[in-house]
């Protein structure tokens, strides 16, 4: 059997979950903002699937607003360790079979811990959909029960550039 494009397994995965979801088309962004404009949502409805390194080698994946950023005191106080890290992106492909910027809990190669910020919920959100030149919109709510993902505040505002 040929090996499923990264696409395909999100939709197989959000299929035998019963999480609706859609794909749309999209040309490759540069940034986070050009991404919400071609998309014609805000970067507060993009949700940033982040590949979380534990220091005893296993991941989890931290769902973020496009407009926050991870708040590594508020998710090692819920995961209850005292060392996380952004893995390489190698380390990060190789945790869940998909490239930084693609990156999604759903068909990733191993069923990581899901841990989605309070501030995604009760909205439709986008993501990536396991392939460049592609976005998945979802609503959050569903998302976050398909995946049984703890909610939790485990970000803050972006730092100012």
């Amino acid at each position: 059997m040929a090996e499923l494009s990264g696409r395909e397994r999100v939709a197989a995965d959000a299929a035998a979950r019963g999480l609706a979801v859609e794909f749309i088309d999209r040309m490759r962004a540069s940034s986070l903002e050009e991404a919400a404009s071609i998309l014609g949502i805000t970067p507060a409805d993009i949700v940033k699937s982040l590949v979380v390194k534990r220091s005893d080698g296993t991941f989890l994946f931290a769902l973020i607003p496009g407009d926050r950023q991870i708040s590594w005191p508020k998710l090692r106080a819920l995961v209850g360790v005292n060392k996380l890290q952004l893995p390489s992106p190698e380390l990060a492909l190789e945790a869940t079979g998909y490239e930084r910027g693609t990156i999604t809990p759903l068909g990733s190669t191993t069923a990581w811990p899901v841990y989605a910020d309070a501030g995604m919920a009760g909205r439709r959100v986008s993501m990536g959909a396991g392939e460049h030149g592609y976005s998945l919109f979802v609503q959050a709510d569903d998302l976050i029960a398909a995946l049984d993902a703890t909610v939790a505040d485990i970000s803050e505002p972006l730092a100012p550039r």
